[in-house]
């Protein structure tokens, strides 16, 4: 998979003719299209009404006119995007980590009665992770949503490792394949598709976090933690 890139006013458009997509973002879903995109938000973001938002940016970027397809939207700047290929596959990624969402495997064992179930402090969200991987085999119904999976597990270990956090609070992923390519039933980390993605994931996610903080220190200005503890019983 090689997408044609082009970068305008803060919008990526990741670009291939006939691509079969399913977007975990806005407005996401499964759909055709002949390219996704990447849109960089300003500071102090707090627009809401989200498909008019979309509209504007893209027409101002000179994509307007073109059949609508997936879009991400991010805090990071898009010359912090990064790429990585290998094999049938390719990823690109732009990675911030201001606003971690972090999972504790051993919560705090007793929370005062009224505690949130997460805790909040700022709210700058330029820490979103976003991820479109694609393939140019042509995946069954099941496996494009796998990849997306696949995707986002690679994510979230490669977080993992670098921050000690698995994703922020805004992480989105799109997955996509090639209809015309050639069939590949599955997709899962020990298939040629899905060992091809980890790997892409993992050296795009990473070298996108390296350019934007070349020295290592990621300040945390929002984010939550999930602390809170489920009810557990055995299924019968």
């Amino acid at each position: 998979m090689t997408f044609e890139a082009t970068v305008r006013d803060g919008v990526c458009r990741l670009a291939r003719p006939s691509t079969r997509w399913l977007s975990t973002g806005h407005d996401g879903g499964e759909c055709r299209a002949p390219a996704a995109y990447n849109c960089t938000v300003p500071d102090e973001w707090s627009r809401t009404d989200l498909d008019a938002y979309v509209a504007e940016r893209l027409a101002d970027a000179g994509f307007g006119d073109e059949p609508a397809g997936p879009v991400l939207l991010t805090g990071v700047d898009q010359r912090h995007a990064r790429r990585a290929r290998l094999g049938s596959v390719e990823a690109v990624a732009t990675t911030g980590v201001t606003n971690p969402a972090a999972l504790p495997v051993d919560p705090r064992p007793e929370r005062d009665e009224g505690d949130d179930a997460v805790s909040v402090a700022g709210d700058d969200h330029a820490g979103t992770v976003n991820v479109v991987v694609g393939t140019t085999r042509s995946l069954a119904p099941g496996a494009l949503p796998n990849l997306l999976t696949v995707a986002a597990e690679a994510k979230a270990a490669t977080l993992l490792e670098l921050v000690g956090v698995p994703g922020t609070t805004t992480d989105a992923v799109v997955a996509a394949c090639d209809p015309d390519g050639d069939p590949a039933q599955f997709s899962g980390s020990a298939t040629p598709v899905g060992a091809a993605a980890r790997a892409c994931v993992r050296d795009a996610v990473a070298a996108s976090l390296h350019a934007r903080h070349p020295d290592g220190e990621y300040e945390a200005s929002a984010g939550v933690v999930t602390d809170e503890r489920a009810t557990v019983t055995p299924v019968r």
